[in-house]
């Protein structure tokens, strides 16, 4: 029989706990909101501008919440709870680890702080943008302009018309780093 290496055993047994069932489940929130990203328009080029702007708060928020509690639900119950009904409050934990309720309405969303603030996210239909109401205070997120070729959008306090393109892409992504990059490992 021949030995095995060190090495090598920790990489089967890191391997077990990566691809067991119980870890990757079937992340049914993180799932539905890139879903949503990626068809909440006709435009990928809307949707990638928007990811932009939601996809480091919305999209980490969604990932911890699958992987600590709906995965570990599932494992159990052998269901994921993940449902989209408007009117219904879930319970979710933000990056600071406090739990937020957010209620599902059919104009957007009610979230709920653990200090009892509240923010509200709206699509507003007559003029088909996407406003956040925090402390009395509305700020327009993005807005889609009539030409059809772009959008309005408010990244970082800056306002600016984008163009549904490639450029328009690059000009959010920009935009909501401060002009730079990271690269990670």
């Amino acid at each position: 029989m021949k030995k095995i290496s060190l090495k090598v055993a920790v990489c089967l047994l890191a391997g077990s706990f990566l691809f067991s069932s119980c870890f990757v489940g079937k992340y049914g929130l993180w799932n539905k909101y890139i879903n949503w990203q990626n068809h909440m328009t006709s435009s990928k080029f809307v949707n990638a501008i928007v990811g932009f702007i939601l996809v480091p708060i919305v999209g980490g928020i969604c990932q911890l919440v699958d992987i600590l509690v709906l995965n570990t639900i599932e494992f159990w119950s052998g269901s994921n709870p993940v449902h989209a009904n408007i009117g219904k409050t879930q319970n979710v934990i933000g990056e600071d680890g406090r739990v937020y309720a957010v209620t599902t309405l059919k104009d957007g969303y009610d979230v709920k702080s653990p200090t009892g603030e509240m923010t509200y996210f709206r699509h507003h239909a007559e003029n088909d943008s996407w406003t956040m109401e925090q402390n009395g205070v509305t700020t327009e997120l993005f807005r889609y302009n009539k030409d059809g070729k772009t959008i309005q959008a408010n990244i970082n306090g800056q306002t600016k018309n984008l163009t549904l393109d490639e450029a328009g892409v690059y000009q959010a992504r920009m935009m909501a780093n401060d002009g730079t990059f990271f690269a990670m490992n």
